[in-house]
């Protein structure tokens, strides 16, 4: 499904805060590691879970928009 409905059900809605939180905390987490690194190579992967990750917390609040 390529577009999205409607109407969202509450039970969608909570779902949906559900897979936003689980990555804004990986997003905060992997950036935060990141900081704290010295290797490049690894603080340069963090950093792309990192946006990984923000560009999906992005993609669910256009959802809710």
């Amino acid at each position: 499904m390529n577009k999205v409905p409607e109407m969202i059900s509450t039970k969608d809605i909570a779902y949906i805060a559900d897979i936003f939180e689980w990555n804004f905390i990986v997003c905060k987490k992997s950036h935060t590691f990141s900081e704290k690194v010295n290797d490049n190579d690894i603080k340069k992967e963090l950093e792309k879970v990192s946006l990984l990750h923000k560009s999906i917390c992005d993609e669910l609040l256009k959802i809710l928009e």
